[in-house]
């Protein structure tokens, strides 16, 4: 028998107060199991952070090696071995040219960090009124209120819209409601910063592929070169989110190497430390990074855990393991495994509307009618039961509300850690279309 902890039982603060959960026992590789032995297929992924699997014992001697040696030391007065050496290694993989690496704890404050570090880019180099961050509808990138001045979720933002600053937003590529050209999509950037007054804009932010909000939208081809055109016709800083997509999700290092595009200022963290430790990190260029230190003397921002040697060890570890056991590869060679298995499934499944996404990150998305496309009333709650059923089963995923108009709109997302096998992703294909049965019939 599952024992359940519910709120308000207990002294914990959830996250999901009326939502019941078992109590974790232990995981390992792409599964986890709670006190009562039952197990769950991860096909989420955490969502979309153990990237290497769980009970992984590299990455924990990683960190325990590093813990005995010397557990904390305050990024302003120390650096360490483990930081060093991370940097050095993921300066080889990043697509910005002599990079440099600022560390923090989480997406939401490597987000908070690279607005700050585009602003204070722009002020380096005499731009001094280029202070507002353009960001898309509907995106997602984070909790704090400077990461949700540049989201677009309105669900998240609007009880605390007196308390930031508003930044503009523009369309967001979404092929399945609104066709369009990837250079017409990405035009819709140039007209917002000829809006605002091109001397006004400091940077545009923009998940390469879709995340959460809107569930693994790849977009059009052309789209991503066009908007680094406009972005350097404007001197305007191209900020790549990465947090969900990054470190060989979607088959390729970052979403970003899809388009050959080199972004001014990437951030990613989910997958960073694959869960082991809370990591994030920001990259920028180091001509940038010494121009601030030229002009302004320091970038002004700070964290109490940045630059964190555990951190970083686990992190070193993680990056050591995707790259030993070739698992961008595997992401991108299970893709389209992957994407055949679910259109076996779901492609004449009449409420599956839309079967998107690159590697190992996929989204259903659900309507009530297929030839309309009209999404499911948002009291139906569809994309949670079926979360809730799929979970009832002993599988994992990823659900989100709102894609189509920050209120409707059901999706179902798929971000297995990469180390999944074909038999691991028939089973898991094959558990999801069992929930969506039992929801939808």
């Amino acid at each position: 028998m599952t024992n359940l902890y519910k709120h308000p039982q207990g002294h914990v603060f959830y996250r999901k107060m009326n939502h019941a959960r078992p109590m974790i026992s232990h995981g390992e590789g792409i599964y986890l199991y709670d006190q009562s032995g039952k197990r769950y297929l991860d096909g989420s992924g955490g969502p979309l952070v153990v990237n290497v699997g769980h009970g992984r014992s590299e990455i924990v001697a990683a960190m325990t090696r590093q813990a005995q040696t010397a557990a904390y030391v305050h990024g302003t007065m120390f650096t360490s071995q483990a930081v060093e050496d991370y940097s050095s290694e993921l300066a080889k993989i990043v697509p910005i040219p002599d990079a440099r690496f600022y560390y923090l704890s989480s997406g939401s404050e490597v987000i908070e960090g690279a607005i700050k570090l585009a602003r204070q880019i722009q002020m380096a180099r005499g731009e001094h009124n280029r202070s507002l961050i353009i960001g898309r509808s509907q995106s997602y990138h984070g909790m704090t209120l400077g990461a949700l001045s540049v989201s677009g979720r309105a669900g998240l933002r609007t009880p605390y819209m007196g308390m930031m600053q508003d930044m503009p937003h523009i369309r967001h590529p979404y092929p399945y409601h609104f066709p369009a050209s990837g250079r017409d999509l990405a035009d819709r950037l140039e007209e917002v910063i000829l809006a605002y007054g091109s001397k006004n804009i400091a940077g545009f932010i923009a998940e390469p592929i879709s995340g959460a909000g809107l569930g693994a939208i790849v977009p059009p081809d052309d789209y991503w070169p066009r908007i680094r055109e406009i972005c350097d016709t404007y001197g305007v800083l191209l900020i790549a989110d990465e947090v969900l997509v990054g470190m060989g999700r979607t088959g390729k290092w970052w979403g970003i190497d899809h388009w050959a595009v080199t972004p001014d200022i990437l951030v990613t963290s989910k997958g960073t430390a694959s869960g082991y430790f809370p990591l994030g990190w920001i990259a920028a260029s180091g001509s940038d990074v010494n121009q601030i230190q030229q002009v302004l003397g320091d970038f002004n921002h700070g964290g109490t855990y940045s630059h964190h040697a555990v951190g970083a060890a686990a992190g070193l570890a993680t990056l050591t393991i995707i790259q030993q056991e070739h698992l961008v590869e595997n992401a991108a060679n299970l893709g389209p495994y992957l994407h055949q298995k679910l259109h076996h499934a779901f492609a004449e499944h009449p409420h599956v509307g839309d079967i998107r996404g690159r590697g190992l990150f996929w989204a259903l998305e659900f309507v009530q009618n297929r030839t309309t496309k009209e999404p499911f009333s948002a009291g139906d709650h569809i994309a949670t039961q079926i979360e809730d059923r799929a979970f009832e089963l002993g599988l994992i995923v990823y659900y989100s509300h709102g894609c189509v108009d920050g209120m409707k709109g059901d999706l179902i997302m798929l971000g297995p850690p990469l180390i999944i096998d074909e038999a691991q992703v028939d089973e898991m294909v094959g558990i999801l279309e069992t929930a969506v049965s039992d929801v939808l019939p």
